[in-house]
């Protein structure tokens, strides 16, 4: 088996992480068990680019036990947690590629080697996978069936694809399914944004002005969890609707560039690119602290930070000290990458739970009738969606009421009225 990781003596380590994630993966688990049985991916080949944490592992595991022949990549160079890579390797045969840190060459050298078992399944975290396959390996797109895509920033990649006819095969938006971007987008990147704020800088957020910029899903979690914090929360938007939801929520809404002169803490979180740009740098205070939450290191522009610094230093990991002309400071997270990934842990087991069993349905949906798809971008099957929320809830103990058969054919006619 062909794997590149840091330490294979990590691995115990990672396999504990793995069995603590698991106690909080009710649904995810439940499949594995089913998967284990009935063997449904028997040497199905998978090639995976997904964040290597220990609730990928178990995703991993999940696919393993359901017979797949499995090559996992990270999807971002600082997301890896080395103790899982290992431990995939070690005790459950999933070539991995995958080093906490590596360089962009490293980086896409692992896609490729994923890509190397020929996969007839893809599974990608912001279509990096899938955009290397159709620029670079597009002699192995005839075996692909389909893919699936597991956050906003890919599914636009995705979706453009297939305006542009394009995308050579079907792929699923796990990211748009209700069981993912409503609770994972909202609360997982809620909450461990702030947890990879926190952990990078060790401030009190208690009375602090922060700035968000982009109030989707994951925007309107940060901004919930960081008033809930104390914190004076701001939202920048370029979309009406948005801007006007957040008013309705409470938030104060302005211009990024009006918002950069109060801020203390900013964080992007728009899947969009340069969105903090050298004018608002200038703008800032000193001691501003500028962190991103969007998929890739472009919504902030460090080159321009960069070029208007005349000297920089590490003050702690995660967090670079700018020093501009004028003497101002302002410190970056995280080298501008996801700093909840980063920073942090990534999203709590609770809500990757969902998410990864949108993943595992959607695989097996695919490689069942995968051949029968056009070459666009679909959403998660209905019944896979509701199906998820009914097993979520009966893992908390939670019952609901049934509608009726009289119900179901009142909300389905027309002719009864007042």
């Amino acid at each position: 088996m062909d794997y590149d990781v840091k330490d294979l003596k990590l691995a115990e380590k990672g396999k504990l992480k793995m069995e603590w994630a698991e106690r909080y993966m009710p649904v995810l688990a439940s499949i594995k068990e089913k998967f284990a049985k009935e063997k449904p991916l028997r040497k199905v080949r998978i090639s995976a680019c997904l964040h290597v944490t220990s609730e990928t592992g178990n995703l991993m595991r999940a696919l393993k036990l359901a017979g797949a022949d499995l090559a996992l990549t990270a999807s971002n160079p600082l997301s890896t947690q080395d103790e899982v890579a290992a431990a995939l390797v070690k005790y459950h045969d999933v070539s991995v590629f995958a080093i906490n840190g590596e360089d962009k060459k490293t980086y896409y050298r692992h896609i490729n080697q994923a890509l190397d078992v020929n996969p007839q399944i893809t599974m990608d975290d912001g279509a990096d996978l899938v955009s290397t396959l159709h620029s670079k390996r597009k002699n192995l797109i005839d075996g692909v069936i389909g893919g699936t895509e597991e956050t906003t920033t890919g599914v636009i990649r995705l979706r453009s694809m297939a305006k542009k006819k394009v995308l050579l095969y079907p792929i699923i938006a796990v990211n748009d399914a209700n069981t993912k971007h409503l609770f994972d987008n909202r609360y997982g990147t809620g909450q461990s944004t702030i947890d990879g704020i926190l952990r990078a800088t060790n401030i009190l957020l208690a009375g602090l002005n922060f700035v968000i910029a982009g109030y989707g899903w994951c925007g309107r979690g940060i901004a919930m969890r960081a008033s809930g914090a104390g914190s004076k929360v701001i939202i920048c938007e370029a979309d009406p609707l948005r801007a006007l939801e957040a008013v309705m929520d409470g938030f104060q809404v302005m211009t990024l560039k009006k918002a950069a002169k109060i801020g203390d803490v900013f964080v992007t979180a728009t899947g969009d690119k340069t969105v903090i740009t050298q004018d608002h740098f200038l703008r800032m205070k000193d001691g501003a602290i500028v962190a991103n939450s969007g998929h890739f290191n472009v919504e902030i522009d460090i080159p321009a930070l960069e070029k208007l610094a005349q000297k920089k230093r590490k003050m702690r990991d995660f967090v670079q000290e700018y020093t501009l002309n004028s003497g101002k400071k302002i410190y970056l997270l995280a080298e501008g990458r996801l700093i909840n990934l980063a920073a942090a842990e990534g999203h709590p087991a609770m809500v990757m739970d969902m998410s990864f069993a949108n993943q595992a349905f959607c695989v097996l949906h695919l490689f069942r009738k995968g051949k029968d798809l056009k070459k666009v971008v679909y959403p998660v099957p209905e019944k896979i969606d509701k199906d998820i929320a009914r097993m979520k809830l009966k893992t908390l103990g939670v019952k609901i009421d049934r509608l009726t058969a009289e119900q179901r054919k009142y909300l389905s006619g027309w002719l009864e009225g007042t």
